[in-house]
């Protein structure tokens, strides 16, 4: 009865550790079809390591879609995006600002006009 137990718990473990293995297999597949559904063609050859493919794809699309333009455009101003993005500078200051809190992006302001850049230094 003894030895029954031991192999009931050791092969509990084997499924868990297997049920594990299939949960983080599974989440691969998700990301590999997000990249295949948004084109790896829009993520930059330069992409920081603050932003790496799993956090871009954890973003929602509207702050995706700033976070790439900037990695793009490396230092920019909320006009200079919204240009790229064809959305309101309002909106692309939000979302910048958005990005910021978050930690992704920096903010420097010279004079009057506010940069943002991609933290290379966040994790």
């Amino acid at each position: 009865m003894a030895a029954y137990r031991k192999f009931e718990g050791k092969s509990t473990q084997l499924l868990e550790k297997i049920r594990e293995n299939l949960e983080r297999l599974n989440e691969k597949i998700d990301v590999m079809i997000e990249i295949q559904k948004h084109g790896r063609r829009e993520l930059p050859d330069n992409l920081p390591e603050a932003l790496d493919v799993m956090t871009l794809l954890s973003l929602p699309d509207h702050l995706r879609k700033t976070a790439v333009t900037l990695c793009k455009l490396g230092e920019a101003t909320a006009d200079e995006v919204s240009e790229q993005t064809k959305r309101a500078r309002a909106v692309e200051s939000g979302y910048l600002n958005q990005l910021v809190v978050m930690g992704y992006m920096k903010k420097e302001r010279k004079g009057r006009k506010a940069y943002f850049y991609v933290d290379k230094g966040a994790d």
